[in-house]
């Protein structure tokens, strides 16, 4: 989706081995949870924000290349909130949340019970750092730049969702338990 302002990046390329070495029968973007795709939990939560936001599912070798893809077919975004596919219980709500505290701070970090969580969201100056990113390390190397010069910003959210991904056949067990609870 197009559009101005932070674009939500939703990871999808990982090949999800530990979900199949725990015994799933399939990708675990493509397992169920109360009845739909992992996947289509969290792509709903997104459009729920209304933010735009870019599906990234083209094969990469790992996470860095990953975002720096997604940023690259990004050119119109002011910022970015990474999100992995494979978090399905965050809430639109908490995405908008994160996009509205990168107005003011470089790097933004929802933090759930003292654990830090996804979406991370970048400002525009982080383009470049995100666009140099290679193998399995993420977007760490760019947040660390930024917490050099005091350009993060921790917020506390009520949302689990923000650390509840789905790894592992025990992991979507208890995203059903949770989805339950709501």
């Amino acid at each position: 989706m197009d559009g101005t302002g932070p674009t939500v990046l939703v990871l999808a390329s990982g090949r999800g081995e530990r979900f199949i070495a725990s015994g799933g029968s399939t990708h675990k973007l493509q397992a169920l949870l109360a009845g739909r795709p992992v996947l289509q939990h969290t792509l709903d939560a997104v459009a729920a924000s209304g933010l735009p936001w870019h599906l990234e599912n083209a094969g990469h070798p790992g996470m860095g290349d990953s975002i720096a893809a997604a940023v690259r077919a990004t050119p119109e975004a002011s910022g970015w909130l990474i999100l992995p596919g494979d978090l399905p219980l965050v809430q639109g709500s908490t995405l908008r949340a994160v996009a509205q505290a990168l107005a003011q701070h470089a790097v933004v970090i929802p933090v759930f019970n003292g654990v830090r969580g996804h979406p991370v969201g970048f400002s525009a100056p982080c383009r470049a750092g995100l666009l140099g990113l290679k193998g399995d390390q993420g977007a760490a190397s760019v947040v660390r730049a930024q917490e050099a010069v005091n350009s993060v910003a921790f917020i506390d959210v009520t949302d689990p969702g923000t650390v509840t991904d789905i790894d592992t056949l025990e992991d979507l067990r208890r995203a059903e338990m949770l989805l339950g609870q709501r």
